[in-house]
């Protein structure tokens, strides 16, 4: 068996030795018809499109995203090519809720406001959103949620009005897949008319996709101070990103807010675990992410250690030095553990 791998996916060279007979590894922008044509599978990540254009004419059979979102896959074109494809739901939520765990404590520094006493509205509340939601309770705020299609699955009850949110929120952020069409359309959910419905001049976060937030829009609301701040990890037409709304956002990352070392061993093993399963292979491997510089962490408070872990306010300074480095600063990402990785001591 044959299978292209994407060259920046972590800890799979080892492992995938005993899966395939060949394995030629790429960049994921770099994946051309010629080099597919004659794969089993495919490991690859959003730089990849996996359409007609790359897989016509291809052996391919199996798509492994090691990634939450699927939107650079044809799924129709898949389906009638009868090439399965899995994505790994769920594999980087901690690191999506670390991400604004530790971008939340930056903006609170800078803005000298207490948490405990705003109220957050989480748009899309699925396994990124419900950890996302987990942080801001232990910060003691007020939570509340907004997800359509769970709504309808499970009635109102625990669900509020993207209005509401507009009207009562001081903080929003979004944990929506891309949908382009259809009834749970997410792409420019965010437009002209959200942020004039805003009425307590949020923060605005977005760490799914770039287009569910209209740049322009974006870029109105904060100069006309309809927004306070915006925290964006994610943006349209990357790697080609606003630089001016590069410069006028508190913290502005090149979507790695899901790239802990813990998230990507996750997608690794999910997208191995699947090739195995459609191939039916017996594969044998221990994805482990590789352990911080220091694993011990000295502190004077659980948000010291906390931002000593994973301080946001670092890759944001990289990405608005050197913003033409976008794709370098994300597919070179430094190691970051999740907390569980340390042991906090804390200083008398």
């Amino acid at each position: 068996m044959k299978i292209i791998i994407d060259n920046k996916i972590p800890s799979i060279k080892e492992a995938v030795q005993g899966i395939a007979d060949e394995v030629i590894y790429a960049p994921g922008k770099d994946f051309t018809p010629e080099l597919v044509r004659d794969a089993d599978a495919l490991i690859v990540r959003t730089r990849t499109h996996c359409n007609r254009k790359l897989l016509e004419g291809s052996r391919v059979k199996f798509i492994a995203t090691a990634t939450i979102g699927f939107d650079h896959i044809d799924t129709e074109y898949c389906k009638q090519a009868g090439i399965e494809w899995t994505n790994a739901p769920g594999c980087n939520a901690a690191s999506v809720a670390q991400y604004i765990q530790s971008s939340l404590l930056v903006w609170k520094s800078i803005r000298n406001r207490k948490l405990d006493e705003l109220t957050i509205g989480i748009i899309g509340v699925g396994n990124v959103g419900s950890k996302v939601a987990k942080v801001a309770q232990d910060f003691g705020m007020r939570v509340l949620l907004n997800d359509l299609p769970r709504e309808e699955k499970e009635g109102n009850k625990s669900f509020t009005s993207l209005n509401k949110i507009a009207e009562e929120c001081d903080i929003i952020t979004f944990h929506v897949p891309l949908y382009k069409e259809g009834k749970y359309k997410t792409f420019h959910l965010a437009d002209e008319n959200f942020f004039h419905s805003l009425k307590r001049k949020p923060l605005i976060i977005n760490t799914s996709r770039g287009e569910v937030i209209e740049t322009d829009a974006l870029l109105n609301a904060l100069n006309s101070q309809a927004i306070s701040d915006a925290i964006i990890d994610v943006w349209e037409h990357e790697p080609e990103i606003n630089r001016e709304l590069l410069e006028k956002v508190i913290i502005g990352t090149p979507h790695i807010a899901g790239y802990s070392a813990d998230g990507k061993a996750n997608a690794t093993r999910m997208s191995l675990d699947a090739i195995c399963n459609f191939f039916h292979i017996d594969g044998n491997y221990e994805i482990k992410a590789p352990a911080p510089a220091s694993p011990v962490i000295h502190a004077k408070s659980h948000e010291d250690a906390l931002l000593q872990m994973y301080n946001p306010a670092e890759d944001s300074d990289r990405l608005k030095s050197q913003p033409e480095l976008f794709e370098t600063l994300r597919g070179d990402y430094p190691l970051r553990r999740e907390e569980k990785a340390y042991t906090i001591k804390y200083k008398e």
